[in-house]
């Protein structure tokens, strides 16, 4: 499984979303505290934030975060009002490489995966011809999203269709996908964590918490968060029979809960 995080609001470095914070992904990485497949998340990272023009741009890796050497200089150099960061631990079968490390991005989006589905139970969905950054099932999702996103749905509800299109096919899917297009951020949780913070900065979105400060809200299982720079919304997402669900972590910091 992985961790991810989005960011919306004013301007932060990469520094600051990934280094400053006591418990921000490079620590995840190591020792994630509410993580509930996998114990490390070795496997590489990446990050994507949004340029002045609203294009995305991605930094991605194989390399384990904490033994990168160039990311942390980049960090301090890039600032953007729209942050998605990702750390990975690959599936048992998938390819451990650059292009199967999240975020993946069309260009305007990005989308980070933290889960797995079953891709022979679901490749049907993808248009014939299209092709994926890698054959790994978080790129398929991407790619699905995109064809969604082309069609002219808005991001909440490619999101949601997406999902209830995956969990319908294969219930044993777990679902934790965060998107963005500069401006908002939609997030699900299904079978893994998922919490937020709102300041007057703006609102970050994330597998766990980044510090144990309070503030930090739950995301209850089955749920859909759209969040952008003023605040965070919550609202539950529709039931499927028997879809996995999640495993209750072994310990985890104290957070309020929301539904």
């Amino acid at each position: 499984m992985c961790r991810h995080f989005t960011w919306t609001g004013t301007p932060k470095t990469l520094h600051e979303l990934f280094f400053e914070p006591s418990y921000g992904l490079p620590h995840q990485a190591r020792v994630p505290r509410w993580q509930q497949i996998g114990l490390v998340n070795k496997d590489g990272f990446g990050t994507g934030w949004y340029r002045a023009d609203g294009s995305a741009s991605v930094f991605r890796t194989a390399v384990p975060i904490w033994d990168d050497v160039a990311f942390p200089a980049l960090a301090r150099e890039v600032s953007s009002s729209c942050v998605l960061g990702a750390v990975r631990a690959a599936s048992p079968g998938m390819p451990i490489e650059e292009a199967a490390n999240a975020p993946f991005t069309d260009g305007r989006h990005l989308l980070s995966l933290n889960g797995h589905l079953d891709v022979g139970k679901t490749g049907f969905l993808l248009t014939p011809g299209r092709e994926q950054e890698s054959v790994c099932d978080s790129a398929f999702l991407a790619a699905l999203l995109w064809q969604r996103l082309e069609s002219g749905q808005a991001l909440p509800d490619a999101v949601e269709g997406l999902l209830y299109s995956i969990v319908d096919l294969d219930p044993n899917a777990c679902l934790n996908m965060l998107a963005t297009d500069g401006t908002q951020a939609v997030g699900t949780t299904w079978a893994e964590t998922l919490c937020y913070r709102e300041s007057d900065e703006g609102v970050l979105v994330a597998s766990e918490p980044h510090d144990d400060s309070d503030g930090w809200v739950t995301v209850p299982d089955r749920a859909l968060v759209i969040a952008d720079a003023l605040g965070a919304e919550v609202r539950p997402l529709r039931p499927i029979l028997d879809a996995a669900l999640p495993r209750e972590p072994t310990s985890r910091p104290t957070a309020n809960s929301k539904t």
